[in-house]
């Protein structure tokens, strides 16, 4: 009998351990672990007096109230008991012991959520400049939530009026007045960096121009070929040339392809943001190195040189300048060309500056036209008086080759 009562108490005591097990391992049974900034499901159990009473499966109900019930994208008044509503966890437990929620805070995290998916994706974040300061710009990029674009960040057409970054006396008053009229204007960014708990978002629109330069760089690269011309604009100048920036592909003209002419300052013919054709002469590395020309677009005043002047022509010329073995003279636009020592006068000129100046107008007879080196060899004497014995063809053409080469170096 005794045996029977154990047997009945064993078997009453595992149906409860199971029963227990089952009721622990039902998820719907658990209570929530919760911390401040969770967004949770909840139902709505009560609403009274402006507060609105949630279960979210927490060890209390929750209650939001006051201004936590203002939201912009729900009305609370419209809710009632049984609805299901997202709420965003402001305290797990207040001085009372009671779980603190919010409605209007989830619309804001929700907002942050989608920055942060923003900035892992890399995506572009649409901004409107709401102020400026002297660091840059603070813009809205949702209900509630500002942030930053330092100016280094910005585009620098936005900035400077040639496009290029400048330093010197008034420039940063002059930044200022660009950065002031900018406010209410969508400026395209990415997010650099983002820190919810510090309420700090720092974003870059030259993230977002850089990228959209590179791929359109890239479409330029499919299809241009040497010999190519293209439209660009100067995005630089420097002793040794201008860049230019054409359809997204940056490349240099060299000073030498600049003019054919010869350019004494290039600062006196471009400045940066000029619109300029180009040739496209080189593509290396993939089209990492991009070289251009601008004189190869011009006629070659050589070419009119051959034909409008001849050997024996007296022309009138300008000399531009006086060296130890001669002096270089201009005749026409883009053609110097040398008169020898030698050719300056009957008598024995031991410093040219004896005999001419810069700048002095001059009549010079042509004694020879080189197409392989583009110079002209002149005389002074021989115009001044035709029966004057000149050099012979061979000595010229020695003496014009030494004065370029002492030129050169």
């Amino acid at each position: 009998m005794a045996n029977t009562k154990i047997k009945d108490t064993n078997a009453k005591d595992a149906s409860m351990y199971s029963e227990l097990d089952q009721f622990l391992s039902d998820s719907s049974h658990k209570i929530k672990q919760l911390s401040k900034g969770d967004i949770v499901e909840g139902e709505i159990v009560d609403i009274n007096n402006g507060v609105i009473i949630v279960d979210v499966g927490y060890k209390s109900e929750g209650v939001v109230a006051g201004k936590e019930l203002k939201s912009d994208t729900l009305d609370w008044t419209t809710l009632k008991k049984g609805d299901a509503i997202l709420v965003y966890v402001v305290k797990p437990e207040d001085d009372k012991g009671q779980l603190v929620l919010s409605i209007r805070r989830t619309q804001q995290a929700s907002a942050w959520l989608a920055l942060e998916n923003a900035k892992k994706s890399n995506d572009v974040v649409d901004a409107t400049v709401v102020e400026s300061n002297n660091g840059g710009l603070i813009v809205e990029i949702g209900k509630g939530i500002r942030g930053f674009i330092p100016t280094s960040q910005l585009d620098a057409t936005r900035v400077y009026a040639n496009g290029v970054r400048q330093v010197g006396k008034d420039i940063s008053s002059r930044v200022q007045k660009r950065l002031n009229s900018l406010i209410g204007e969508g400026i395209k960014t990415r997010i650099i960096e983002l820190d919810r708990e510090k309420n700090r978002i720092i974003l870059s629109e030259k993230m977002v121009t850089q990228a959209r330069d590179l791929e359109k760089r890239a479409q330029t690269l499919k299809k241009v070929k040497e010999g190519d011309v293209l439209e660009g604009t100067v995005s630089g100048i420097t002793p040794f040339g201008i860049f230019v920036n054409a359809q997204g592909l940056e490349g240099l003209v060299h000073l030498s392809e600049l003019s054919w002419d010869k350019v004494e300052d290039i600062g006196a013919i471009y400045t940066v943001g000029d619109k300029v054709q180009v040739m496209v002469i080189g593509l290396t590395d993939g089209g990492k190195r991009v070289a251009y020309s601008v004189k190869r677009l011009q006629q070659d005043p050589w070419s009119m040189a051959i034909s409008q002047f001849k050997v024996g022509d007296v022309v009138d010329g300008e000399v531009q300048k006086v060296v130890p073995y001669g002096a270089f003279v201009r005749i026409g636009e883009g053609l110097n060309g040398l008169i020898h020592i030698s050719e300056l006068s009957d008598k024995l000129v031991k410093n040219p500056e004896d005999i001419v100046k810069t700048g002095q107008p001059v009549k010079v007879k042509i004694l020879s036209i080189s197409s392989t080196e583009r110079h002209l060899g002149l005389s002074l004497k021989a115009a001044q008086s035709p029966s004057s014995p000149k050099m012979n063809e061979e000595q010229l053409s020695e003496a014009i080759d030494a004065a370029i080469d002492a030129e050169i170096k």
